[in-house]
């Protein structure tokens, strides 16, 4: 089953259980699905390009969290917690630091950086391998850099 599919399934479930969290935040995941669908003109989404929408929406909802936090409304700050909570349960498993490390041996190899200041050639490379996965591009970041650093 797509996630597209889940996800729309998943509605009609948190509908019928009046589950308003849940579906809250599906509704607002299948309002991003298909406006892509609009903008694309396709009549489905791949996982991948829903995987990129449950990215940038539970990204949003962690920066919203903060920004909350900092304004001291810790009651949003939980509810945009717990959305991201409930996005990220459809995403797929975090990609494990030691295949980010392999991935990024394999770029270095491929590419023979001279230093940190091929880093965008060595990260888009590495977030190219890992397209469609659940992938935390920060750390992917720190350890291109920190290779790089070894090499320079």
């Amino acid at each position: 089953m797509s996630l597209q599919t889940k996800i729309n399934e998943d509605l009609k479930i948190a509908l019928k259980a009046k589950n308003e969290p849940l579906l809250s935040t599906l509704r607002m995941l299948k309002s991003d699905i298909q406006y892509e669908l609009t903008k694309t003109g396709a009549s489905s989404l791949s996982d991948e390009q829903v995987i990129s929408i449950l990215k940038k929406n539970s990204k949003q909802r962690l920066e919203s969290s903060k920004e909350y936090q900092k304004a001291g409304r810790e009651d949003l700050a939980k509810k945009e917690e717990a959305e991201a909570s409930l996005i990220n349960s459809y995403m797929p498993a975090a990609v494990s630091e030691e295949d980010i490390k392999k991935a990024v041996t394999d770029a270095i190899r491929e590419l023979s950086p001279k230093g940190t200041s091929d880093m965008g050639k060595v990260m888009g490379k590495v977030m190219q391998v890992f397209k469609g996965k659940n992938v935390d591009g920060s750390s992917v970041s720190s350890i291109v850099k920190a290779k790089l650093e070894e090499i320079a």
